[in-house]
């Protein structure tokens, strides 16, 4: 797990070294271990690397790496569980190996099989290989999108990083906001791919790659989907499955275990954490480290009771710690700075600092719970939006357009009032015969930008309708809850889910695996029946059923809880004061983009206390405070 960055001039002037050392050294806290940088000899195109040394210790599995001839070289961020299966094959060929990392399986992989090699690999990775005889730069993000790959094409350079701090430390990169990725952030909590909050900065979607020739050609393609994988036949027998599921996730954990440093889980206490820890003590013969956070002020909120549970059952090393809103607000500038785009998500906040625990107990890997819910279909609200969509599907679409166009009008003018505009929308959505269901983290919707935004800018349906469209381009299964599910890992897990894991365990140094995450996992549980998902209105059915007797069912069958902080009370007492402050004061007003009388009303109101009202007030901190740091250099005291 590592930094990498890179620059290709197009233009007349050559790679600055000293440019590309300070855009290595902006994402330290990635790599601390060790530090490398290659400039080819035209001076044209440069790498930069810092280090995180999981596999292979030794100063020779450093980056860049080359190849024997020094043709090929590549940065890599991210861990190739099956690099020793890949290397065997390589080394029958005649390839001939210099160290023991995953880094050198990869050039040798790319030199043998060109550019479609990365369906060799299993694993989390953004790489970049520059091949000076084609003279063409090829990049990749994993399947799923557990690593970033930012970059932009600005004033003849190509650049690229591992973070986008890193791409705004060259002066060539011009520091804009992005309009469009802010109507998204407001409805997603965060930009979807390909944009940033950045004008001009993209991010590379996930299982996509991006090939720049030697003349400054630009192109991205798509090199995994999912339903490219599957056979349209959909699983039923229960017992199957649940053996199949364990075997896969079991396989799974034990290739996350592979590391050179000491490993650990983030246990909150739920089917998913309690999992990791029961699969790894199996192979274990030394305790595992786990680690849990709670808040201080709110017992209620901890889950400290069954993760204690967990880690006396398995004997587990265990580590606790409490924060409370003190220690978020001071937290607020690293924050915003970690997060490089505002990802509003209040998790970010305990992620970091159970990272941090971690970390200060000598654990430099984790494996953490994140996709088995959008896999297994574990929300409660999935199947409320889905019993929602049934609804639209069998009565509201056979309504006359008409009566759908009265009802809206008569809800609105009901409910407005009321600042009950999350269900409004969903009216409106019928109305417009759109999709019901756009994710499972949508905050401001279109009828709450009509209140919040001063400006006319884009509609975030044309991100939902270019995935729904996707999915029955690519399969002939017409399953609501499948349909879902897909939206889920083509925006909310990737670019929401995914990024605050990476951007807050790498902020103190901790590389942060995913085990219910393996493509084949994944793969398998799209060939489930979601009638077997979800069953007699049992969320997460199956997965509940597969690990029976590996877990306690008191664990199995609690109430979920999530794993959250209580960003509810807090914007609500402890915090209220800075919150009323920023939200008004923030230097963003400059732009004329926000209606205060709104903003007034979402946090004084006599409804503030709703949970959406409480969530779009934290969407437009965590905006007001980034804008603030990165374009004016500063945060309100």
């Amino acid at each position: 797990m590592c930094g990498i960055c890179g620059i290709i001039s197009f233009d007349n002037s050559s790679v600055d070294e000293n440019i590309l050392i300070q855009m290595r050294d902006e994402m330290q806290h990635r790599g601390p271990d060790a530090e490398g940088i290659f400039i080819n000899d035209s001076k044209k195109v440069g790498f930069g690397f810092r280090r995180l040394a999981i596999i292979d210790l030794s100063p020779s599995a450093n980056q860049p790496m080359c190849n024997h001839d020094k043709s090929i070289w590549i940065v890599f961020n991210g861990e190739i569980y099956n690099h020793l299966e890949v290397r065997d094959e390589l080394e029958k060929k005649g390839y001939k190996y210099r160290t023991k990392s995953d880094t050198e399986t990869i050039l040798h992989a790319y030199e043998e099989f060109g550019i479609d090699f990365i369906h060799k690999l299993n694993g989390m990775f953004s790489i970049a290989i520059w091949d000076e005889k084609k003279k063409i730069l090829i990049a990749y993000r994993d399947r799923i999108g557990k690593k970033p790959f930012y970059y932009t094409f600005q004033n003849g350079k190509f650049i690229f990083a591992s973070e986008i701090k890193s791409i705004l430390k060259h002066p060539a990169v011009k520091k804009e906001i992005n309009l469009k990725s802010l109507s998204q952030y407001l409805t997603f909590l965060i930009p979807p791919s390909p944009e940033t909050m950045f004008e001009e900065i993209k991010k590379l979607p996930a299982g996509h790659r991006l090939l720049l020739n030697g003349n400054g050609d630009l192109k991205i393609e798509e090199y995994y989907d999912v339903l490219n994988s599957e056979n349209e036949i959909l699983e039923k027998d229960e017992n199957q499955i649940k053996q199949s599921i364990i075997k896969l996730l079991r396989q799974s954990v034990k290739d996350r275990m592979i590391s050179d440093v000491p490993f650990g889980v983030f246990l909150s206490g739920g089917i998913d954490s309690s999992t990791n820890v029961a699969l790894m003590t199996e192979l274990m013969d030394r305790p595992v480290d786990t680690f849990s956070i709670g808040f201080k002020d709110f017992p209620h909120n901890n889950e400290f009771d069954y993760a204690r549970k967990v880690a006396k059952l398995f004997k587990t090393n265990h580590h606790e710690i409490l924060i409370d809103a003190k220690d978020a607000l001071n937290f607020f500038p690293k924050l915003v700075y970690h997060q490089d785009e505002p990802l509003a998500d209040p998790v970010c906040i305990p992620l970091y600092f159970v990272s941090k625990l971690a970390r200060e107990n000598g654990t430099i890997v984790v494996q953490v719970g994140e996709g088995s819910d959008e896999e297994f279909a574990g929300y409660p609200w999935m199947l409320r939006e889905l019993k929602v969509a049934q609804i639209n599907k069998y009565l509201f679409k056979k309504l006359p357009s008409s009566w759908n166009n009265l009802f809206y009008r008569l809800t609105k003018k009901l409910w407005e009032d009321e600042g009950k505009l999350l269900e409004i929308d969903y009216i409106r959505r019928i109305k417009d015969c759109q999709e019901i269901y756009w994710g499972g983290a949508i905050n401001f919707t279109e009828e709450h930008k009509s209140k919040l935004l001063q400006k006319n800018l884009n509609d975030s349906y044309q991100k939902i309708e270019e995935i729904y469209r996707n999915y029955n381009k690519k399969s002939k299964i017409n399953d609501l809850l499948r349909k879902f599910i897909y939206l889920e890992f083509k925006n909310r897990l990737p670019e929401l889910l995914l990024m605050r894991v990476d951007k807050m365990a790498m902020a103190t140094s901790v590389e942060a695996r995913v085990p219910f995450l393996d493509y084949r996992l994944v793969e398998y549980s799209f060939k489930i029946d979601s009638k077997i998902k979800i069953k007699k209105n049992f969320t997460k059915y199956i997965l509940k059923k597969a690990v029976e007797g590996i877990i306690p069912d008191e664990i199995i069958y609690r109430k979920k809880q999530g794993f959250a902080a209580p960003m509810n009370f807090w914007l609500k007492n402890e915090l209220f004061n800075f919150t009323k402050n920023y939200l008004f004061n923030s230097n963003i007003h400059r732009l004329d983009l926000f209606n205060r009388d709104f903003i007034k009303f979402l946090i004084e109101s006599p409804v503030s206390n709703r949970y959406d009202f409480i969530q779009n007030t934290w969407n437009l901190l965590n905006l007001f405070m980034w804008y603030d740091y990165w374009f004016e250099g500063k945060l309100i005291d």
